[in-house]
């Protein structure tokens, strides 16, 4: 009879437990090291993913951008005043990208499917419907007939005109570097840089609340620009002339609806009979410069591009564009 040796048994438990922890860490290992690389694959493909789709989106975006240059070639061509009933005031609401491609003819429905939903919007606004910065300063110094417009305008939104001044102090300084500089006299190293869009303009003393509340009636243009009348909103018109009420540009926009102005003179048969009268050094009726906004969505992720095209004649160019992308938040289920 064979006797059984304590010491052997317990060896054999040991041995048998370390070969078990093993495996489990082994088991443990491999699948640490699987999770790691399928995430890893999964980010590179969402990368991917994401950046076929911004470069997607940029270029049906410069397309919309074409398009809005041909339509305003076209309208150029055409000639006369700019208003709001022409065909390039009319804004494009947010469409599925699909129903432009199925309306045309060479185009077949099979080879829609599968194709991801995007929704395209944009308009076309009349840059110069607002007032220009850039008429505050001529020849390095301000220019009183357009600092009385914006003073106007400020006390009209119940702005500080304090921050009117800061602005204007601070564009003097900008222009006047910028002058320096291409006649290479240098400039003043701590100048404020030259705004694009008005939201920069707290580059020149605004504050951001005041900048937005301006931005509806306040552009900047890289030339000196008239106010289009056809187009311009009753504040502006209102800001633009010494001793014009805001209900009687008020009445000037309802009465353009009807007919819009095809002159300057058209345009003063609506003011009464005594006080000031639009000129054609700072009011007009046609149009050299267009903004133009287009915003693609791709389910929640959306890329907007914002441009500033110059019209002179039917030739149309694009004087900046900028982009941007984001997505937007899912809504809370009630």
């Amino acid at each position: 009879m064979t006797q059984r040796t304590p010491g052997l048994g317990r060896r054999a438990r040991r041995q048998s437990g370390a070969a078990l922890l093993a495996a489990m860490l082994t088991v443990m290992l491999v699948a640490t090291f699987s999770a790691a690389a399928l995430w890893q694959q999964w980010r590179a493909a969402e990368v991917e993913g994401a950046e076929r789709a911004r470069v997607q989106a940029a270029w049906v975006l410069i397309g919309a951008l074409d398009w809005s240059r041909l339509i305003l070639a076209e309208d150029g061509r055409a000639g006369g005043p700019d208003h709001l009933g022409e065909p390039w005031a009319v804004p494009l609401e947010e469409a599925r990208l699909t129903s432009f491609l199925s309306a045309d003819k060479n185009v077949s429905s099979d080879n829609l499917d599968g194709l991801p939903d995007a929704f395209l919007s944009g308009r076309i606004v009349d840059a110069q419907s607002k007032l220009n910065v850039l008429s505050l300063v001529d020849a390095g110094k301000p220019v009183p007939a357009s600092v009385a417009t914006f003073t106007r305008l400020f006390n009209l939104l119940g702005l500080p005109a304090s921050e009117l001044s800061q602005m204007t102090t601070g564009l003097v300084r900008t222009l006047s570097t910028g002058t320096d500089e291409a006649s290479g006299g240098g400039g003043a190293g701590n100048a404020p840089l030259m705004p694009q869009e008005v939201s920069q303009l707290v580059w020149l003393g605004l504050s951001p609340s005041t900048a937005a509340a301006i931005e509806p009636y306040v552009t900047i243009l890289p030339v000196r620009t008239t106010l289009n009348l056809n187009t311009a909103s009753a504040e502006a018109i209102s800001a633009s002339l010494e001793n014009l009420p805001i209900a009687t540009a008020r009445q000037l926009v309802e009465k353009r609806t009807r007919s819009y102005f095809k002159t300057i003179d058209e345009a003063n048969q609506g003011l009464p009979s005594e006080g000031s009268r639009f000129n054609a050094t700072q009011h007009g009726v046609g149009t050299q410069f267009f903004e133009v906004y287009g915003r693609l969505r791709l389910d929640r992720t959306w890329v907007e591009e914002h441009s500033l095209l110059q019209r002179n004649g039917v030739t149309v160019t694009t004087v900046w564009r900028t982009r941007g992308a984001g997505a937007t938040t899912t809504p809370a289920k009630p």
